[in-house]
Order: C-alpha cells, then sequence, then structure tokens
C-alpha cells in the first residue's frame, strides 16, 4: 500500500521571487555601496569628487539653474513636502476604510526614516566643502535625505494606486513621474554640492527598498499556507 501524500511544509520565510527579490537586491546594493565608501575605496571616491567638481563648476557659472535647483529642492522634492504627501494618502486612504493599507504605508514611512538617520550617524560621511558654496545642508551626507525620501514615497503611493486595482496609462504616467523626481532630486542635490554622488545613489536605493519591502511583506501575508490548501 503506497503511502498517502505529504502536504508540503509551510516556510516561515517568502519565497525570493516578485516585490521581496526586488527588495532584497536593493538592500544588497545599497549596503555594498555604502561599505565601499565606508572602506574608502579610493575609485568610487574619485568618481564622487569629478562629478561634485564638474557640477559645482556649472553651478556657479549657471545662477539662473542655481535658482531653479533650490527652489526644486527646498519645496517639490523637500522630505517634508514628502511626508506631507504620504501622511495625506495615508488620511485619505483611511478614510476609504483601505485601513490596513494605510497603516503599512504609515509604518513604512516611519520606519524608513528612522533607518535613514541611524544610517547617517553610523556612517558620519562629510558633505562635500567648497570656497564658494552655494547652498548648505546639515547632518552627514549618507544616505541623501532627500533622495531616499523621495524614492521611498514614490515607491509606496505606486505600490497603493497597485493595491486599489490602478493598472492603466495613469499608473505608467505616475510611475515615470517617480523615476524623474528621484533622478531630478539627485542630480539637484549633487548640483547644490550638498552630496556626493554615492549619497544620492544610495538614498534612491534605501527608499526603493524600503517601498519593496512593505509590498513583500504584504504579500506574503496574503499568501495562502500549504495547510490551508490542503483543509
Amino acid at each position: 500500500m503506497s503511502d498517502p501524500p505529504q502536504t508540503p511544509r509551510a516556510s516561515r520565510f517568502p519565497p525570493v521571487r516578485g516585490p521581496y527579490g526586488v527588495a532584497l537586491a536593493l538592500s544588497a546594493t545599497a549596503a555594498l555601496l555604502m561599505v565601499l565608501v565606508a572602506a574608502g575605496w579610493q575609485p568610487l571616491l574619485d568618481l564622487d569628487g569629478r562629478i561634485a567638481r564638474a557640477l559645482h563648476s556649472s553651478a556657479l557659472e549657471r545662477p539662473t539653474w542655481t535658482r531653479t535647483a533650490r527652489v526644486l529642492t527646498d519645496w517639490v522634492w523637500d522630505p517634508w513636502t514628502m511626508r506631507a504627501l504620504t501622511a495625506a494618502a495615508v488620511l485619505w486612504l483611511w478614510s476609504r476604510a483601505e485601513r490596513t493599507l494605510a497603516v503599512r504605508i504609515a509604518v513604512a514611512a516611519v520606519s524608513g526614516a528612522l533607518a535613514q538617520q541611524v544610517l547617517k550617524a553610523v556612517l558620519g560621511r562629510e558633505r562635500p566643502e567648497w570656497e564658494r558654496p552655494v547652498d548648505t545642508a546639515h547632518f552627514a551626507a549618507m544616505p541623501s535625505g532627500h533622495a531616499m525620501t523621495t524614492a521611498m514615497t514614490c515607491g509606496l503611493l505606486l505600490w497603493a494606486a497597485w493595491q486599489l486595482g490602478s493598472r492603466g496609462p495613469l499608473w505608467w504616467g505616475a510611475a515615470a513621474l517617480a523615476v524623474v523626481s528621484s533622478a531630478g532630486v539627485s542630480v539637484t542635490r549633487i548640483y547644490l554640492g550638498v552630496h556626493w554622488l554615492t549619497d544620492v545613489v544610495a538614498g534612491c536605493l534605501l527608499g526603493g527598498a524600503v517601498a519593496a519591502w512593505a509590498a513583500a511583506h504584504a504579500s506574503w501575508r496574503r499568501e495562502p499556507r500549504p495547510e490551508r490548501i490542503a483543509a
């Protein structure tokens, strides 16, 4: 008599695919980048220096562009603008009875902000210094708070829209705007001489990772367990 088929055991961890795989890849890449900077890998630091000097020279020669960059970075892509946008989305979702989604976005946003401050304190990277600065900034340089908050906010809002069933041109247009915003805030921070290239790249990777981890956790929690399927 043959043995009855065995029910597969439920995994305690989500499969490495979909949003979980994206989250893992973004986190690992950001971690590698930060380790290389902390270790003082010279080719990467040299690249930072060349790009920072080139963009700072442009900022000194083109005051109109510099003023535009300051408006964009201080108002449009400012972390507090992004946080206000996230708070508005959370309140709107709550009013629509999408309370689980609202709480997940709020928790992810707060966790991302805390992680950013911890990483800044641990890495303690100095910002660029110039004889003729065109802007100033406070706290450590890596990761860039502007880049991380913008990428995280855009990622969380896109995920929320996807969860609510948005799949058409409007969603893809919002995704394109998210890419432009993340790239734009990164360029303005380097152009204004307050960040290195690796600061903003790490910020974008970490911001995207926070949104991907939120989506991964939500999808894993919804995934049916094998024992439930068997029952």
